[in-house]
């Protein structure tokens, strides 16, 4: 298998195969993002990303349950990639049971439905999107997506854009992870960003729901806008008080909730809106110093 660094997947794919089907991220414009900042997008060659799902199931064909197509937004790529890629993984892996992979809002809105339901029906089960906010002002912050043409400034074009993709998900059987990114209004907008957050988390109505910590990455425009002192990130109290606010106003359908990725102070885990008041709870214990938070020698990207 062929692997360009850096290679990035969520906690829960830890023991999926990692198919780098494209290098990099289409948008890569995201203000607090660093992760492929030095490789420029492109597609990878077909019969590349065949041959390296045939090496694998050479190499590991029976223990392959899951596969996750890298790298930022592989739900980009044209129908005529997916379509041989996801066969392929079907008969590369005969215990496969889940392929997955991140996606932006308008990767998702730029597919017909029907195209989305022929992805469900060869395998694709399941998106990573991350809005990070449902605060307007700060998901323009972020430059979380390109302005749709035809679009206003005064319009909620970016969280309604998430709210039409994750709807459009779903009504063709995909499954979603809807992400968000505590500490992404800084200190002035942290309110509204922790209640637009809950708000977004209700009208997405995702499957999975995770909560991940901003950190701020020498080198990208966040990092310059705070050294300028026009934002700064909450501190650790401020952060966990969003992480509240987003659980205890947050309305899923049925959503499996986490925080276990290394950037969080506190990791917690559990069902919405079934395990709400017990997450609340130790969230505010936490905040009382009831329970110790991880330390910062032990977070990370």
């Amino acid at each position: 298998m062929r692997y360009q660094p850096p290679l990035f997947r969520p906690p829960s794919e830890a023991r999926s195969y990692i198919l780098q089907a494209t290098l990099g991220c289409s948008w890569n414009n995201c203000t607090y993002c660093h992760m492929y900042r030095d490789k420029t997008f492109s597609v990878r060659p077909l019969a590349e990303s065949l041959e390296d799902v045939r090496a694998a199931g050479r190499a590991a064909g029976e223990r392959v349950e899951k596969v996750f197509v890298a790298d930022g937004d592989a739900l980009i790529l044209d129908m005529d990639h997916w379509e041989p890629i996801l066969e392929a993984c079907a008969r590369a892996f005969p215990r496969l049971r889940q392929v997955s992979c991140y996606a932006m809002a308008d990767n998702v809105l730029e597919k017909t439905d029907a195209q989305l339901e022929r992805l469900r029906t060869l395998g694709l089960s399941l998106l990573y999107m991350g809005p990070e906010s449902g605060d307007e002002q700060t998901l323009r912050r972020l430059a979380k997506q390109p302005r749709p043409s035809g679009t206003s400034r005064e319009q909620d074009y970016l969280f309604d854009m998430h709210v039409a993709a994750a709807t459009k998900a779903r009504a063709a059987g995909l499954g979603l992870s809807a992400i968000f990114l505590l500490g992404a209004g800084g200190t002035e907008r942290s309110e509204a960003h922790a209640h637009g957050s809950a708000r977004l988390a209700t009208a997405m109505d995702p499957d999975y729901l995770a909560a991940l910590t901003l950190t701020v990455v020498e080198g990208t425009p966040l990092s310059a806008t705070q050294s300028h002192r026009s934002w700064q990130l909450p501190d650790t109290f401020g952060l966990l008080d969003e992480l509240r606010t987003l659980v205890d106003e947050a309305r899923p359908t049925n959503a499996l909730f986490r925080t276990n990725h290394a950037s969080n102070y506190l990791p917690l885990g559990g069902r919405l809106p079934r395990d709400r008041k017990r997450i609340v709870d130790t969230i505010a214990l936490a905040l009382d110093g009831g329970i110790p938070l991880r330390p910062e020698w032990s977070r990370g990207l």
